[in-house]
């Protein structure tokens, strides 16, 4: 790990984070311009940044990278779905779903791929494109599950299969596998519109934590939760790929992006099926806040 670029990358998420707390505070991105943003990133900017990290040249390594990658993300998922079932049995049942969702679902999407780029560069985001592959489908099956009635199965593989960041993956593994050559203006456009990912989203998480008064974060089941989704999860990933001496990349990306804090999604379904949405925002509020912290800390001993 290059020390230099981890403290540059940090200082640069912690300038854009805080310009996007004063770009919402001062009023000039209102609540309307947020929501614009945020479809932006999900359905254009970030496939954009997916596609061009698959513009690299494939071999049988890379091959067999991916499918490591892919069991890491499974067996996380997994282990992440039995920590939701039976960490928090005690708590009221309108929190209890938002803490479940919450352990099996993060915001590694929206935040952890610029992670994984800026710490491996365009290679990383590749990697971090496949691991989300296991998590879009459990957020939209085991996930939503815990707000509704059992999904329905068509339902959950249509959101699966059309989500923008998975149709970006079908399209970077084409170029990938097939070693065509995209026409250099249409590759120059689209390296250049995913050169805005991190940008992007770290102003817009600045947006998310200038809503929240620190003052009333102070809560044990969000302190619990914290410790879960930033420390416990990627540690007891750390400890797995070390023991199974995993590759330096692979095993970085998969514990940058099991320490991911919570997804903005927490709260929005919170809000929609009659859950603590007070408390699934203050969630996503604290843990993101405190990943400004754990990630570097991470890094150190990737």
């Amino acid at each position: 790990m290059n020390y230099n670029s981890l403290i540059n990358l940090q200082g640069m998420l912690f300038l854009l984070v805080a310009a996007g707390i004063i770009l919402r505070k001062k009023g000039i991105l209102h609540e309307e311009a947020k929501a614009v943003l945020t479809d932006l990133v999900i359905y254009f900017i970030l496939p954009c940044n997916i596609i061009s990290s698959f513009l690299i040249e494939f071999n049988r390594k890379v091959f067999m990278e991916f499918a490591i990658i892919l069991v890491i993300a499974s067996l996380i998922q997994v282990v992440c779905l039995i920590l939701a079932n039976t960490l928090y049995k005690k708590e009221p049942d309108s929190r209890k779903k938002v803490l479940q969702y919450g352990t099996v679902c993060s915001n590694a999407g929206f935040m952890g791929n610029p992670i994984a780029e800026g710490v491996y560069g365009a290679q990383g985001l590749m990697f971090a494109s496949i691991f989300l592959i296991p998590q879009r489908i459990v957020m939209w099956s085991a996930g939503v599950s815990y707000f509704t009635e059992s999904p329905d199965r068509k339902t959950v593989v249509k959101k699966v299969l059309t989500h923008p960041c998975i149709i970006a993956v079908y399209i970077g593994v084409f170029f990938l596998v097939t070693q065509l050559k995209m026409p250099e203006f249409l590759e120059n456009t689209i390296r250049g519109v995913g050169g805005c990912t991190t940008t992007v989203s770290m102003v817009l998480i600045g947006t998310i934590l200038a809503e929240v008064k620190l003052k009333s974060m102070l809560d044990w089941g969000i302190v619990k939760y914290t410790v879960i989704r930033l420390f416990l999860i990627p540690f007891m990933v750390f400890i797995a790929c070390r023991i199974f001496s995993v590759d330096p990349m692979l095993s970085g990306v998969s514990i940058l992006l099991a320490g991911m804090p919570a997804g903005s999604t927490t709260a929005i379904l919170a809000a929609k099926y009659n859950g603590d949405y007070i408390f699934a925002t203050k969630c996503v509020v604290v843990t993101t806040l405190l990943s400004l912290v754990t990630i570097p800390l991470w890094c150190i001993f990737l």
